[in-house]
This record gives structure tokens, sequence and C-alpha cells, in this order.
């Protein structure tokens, strides 16, 4: 499979499974799906995955600091929502002996009470997805590069602010 033929197999995967067995929506407002008071936010977009959205009347792309974004303007086609979207707040890294595995996301304990409490807070399913997900998509090169680039710049977000 090329890559985005990946992409899209994972997001079919990744279709229903939510972090709660209900709309985990309703803790926090939504939070993930609006932009800062700065208009900041969006997911980055996986390699490929700019393409689904150049036509997009929902939302826009703008440069990330690591990838293209896709910024949300508060509510999507559910059935559209990028990758990055629905594994949120989890995100990929590399466990001790070099497989790809998945943490909470550094970055989501501002937006999620869920990933205050850690993995304990998922529905079994929705992480058992995920880790699904991940690992299909660690079998293309381009794909695993980008989960490790992605890791990579997560855990920025764990060193101390100076």
């Amino acid at each position: 499979m090329d890559t985005l033929q990946l992409i899209v197999t994972a997001r079919e995967l990744l279709a229903d499974p939510t972090p709660l067995k209900t709309d985990c929506g309703i803790l926090c407002g939504a939070a993930c799906c609006a932009p800062d008071e700065d208009g900041q936010g969006g997911v980055w977009l996986f390699p490929g995955e700019e393409a689904l959205y150049r036509e997009c009347g929902w939302a826009e792309i703008v440069n990330g600091d690591f990838a293209p974004m896709l910024l949300c303007r508060g509510t999507c086609p559910r059935g559209e929502r990028p990758l990055a979207c629905r594994f949120f707040p989890l995100s990929p890294c590399r466990n001790a002996a070099g497989q790809i595995a998945m943490r909470v996301d550094r970055r989501s304990r501002a937006m999620c009470p869920l990933s205050r409490s850690g993995r304990k807070a998922f529905d079994p399913a929705f992480a058992g997805t995920v880790r699904s997900a991940f690992r299909l998509m660690d079998r293309e090169k381009t794909l695993r590069a980008f989960l490790d680039a992605w890791a990579r710049k997560e855990a920025e977000f764990a060193q101390p602010f100076l």
C-alpha cells in the first residue's frame, strides 16, 4: 500500500472508536475542535493527507511548525476528520525496544480532562485501535519517519521552560 492508502485505512480503523463510549466533547466543550484565543491550534496532517482538505469549507490548511496543519472552524463532518483528530489525545512514541507505541499527548493536558488521568481514562477499544493504526502506519517508511518526527516534536513539550 502507498502512503495515502495507509492513511485512508488508518482513518477507517479510527472512524468510530472514541476516547470514551460517549461523546467526550461534552466534558470540555469540544476544546480540541476550536482554535485558542490567539487563533492557534489545529492538527498536524500526515504526509499526503493535505490533498484531502484543499477544497475543505469547514477548515483551512495553515503552515505548522512541523507539518501542515488543519485549523478547524469548530465543526466538521465527523467522517472527514483528519487522522490526528481521530487518535487525539494520544500520540505516537517508541517504547524501550524501539517498537511503535503511544502515549498521552503532552499538549492535550491543557484542554482535555481525560488526558490528565493517563491512558486508564480511555476506552480500551479506542486505545487498542489507535495502537493498531500506529502499527499499520509504522510499516511504511514515509509514515514511520513522520511518526518518529511527531514523537520527537511532542517530546519537546516535556522540556522545562527556561
